[in-house]
């Protein structure tokens, strides 16, 4: 596998999946006014996962106040999708499932194979993706990425509030864009 690097300032691969809402998040046809926030977490069997959520959950008002509209998402099925909703209580969280590992490599993520149960006892997925964090301007081009082989030290939501106030109130570029020889 050679893994490619999404580019900011560029367009980032299509998303569109299925919501515990009972309707589809389809990234571009409603975006947020300054960003989407997409966040891909590992699903249910993942307890980091889990408390990652929670946290969105409480901040995504505070996200909404600054125009970004949030969708966490995972390639767990319906069911995953759902016990994961009801474990972080998401109510303002909108919670994706079905994302194909094919979908999952285009957005760069990394791939894991199942080590059985977790520490939770629940049993991973045959494969299932690790943790990305993107913020996707409302042309669809990317403004900040960060992917992850683990599920451990990821980005930190009130940090990235922070960057969010700041790159609305300095009409901060996307930075990274360099493509060139070097």
């Amino acid at each position: 596998m050679t893994a490619t690097a999404l580019m900011p300032r560029h367009p980032v691969p299509a998303l569109n999946v299925a919501l515990t809402d009972g309707s589809r998040f389809v990234l571009g046809a409603a975006p947020g006014e300054c960003f989407d926030l997409v966040v891909f977490y590992r699903g249910l069997h993942c307890p980091i996962c889990a408390k990652y959520l929670l946290e969105l959950e409480r901040l995504v008002p505070e996200f909404e106040k600054r125009g970004v509209q949030v969708v966490a998402v995972s390639s767990d099925d319906g069911e995953r999708a759902h016990a994961m909703a009801d474990k972080v209580k998401a109510g303002d969280i909108k919670i994706g499932y079905g994302l194909s590992l094919k979908s999952a490599r285009q957005w760069g993520l990394y791939i894991s194979a199942s080590r059985g149960k977790t520490s939770i006892g629940i049993e991973e997925p045959a494969l299932f993706s690790e943790p990305g964090v993107f913020l996707v301007r409302p042309d669809g081009t990317l403004y900040y990425g960060a992917v992850q082989t683990m599920p451990f030290a990821r980005p930190q939501f009130q940090d990235l509030l922070g960057a969010v106030d700041f790159a609305i109130a300095h009409d901060y570029p996307a930075r990274g864009e360099y493509a060139g020889s070097v």
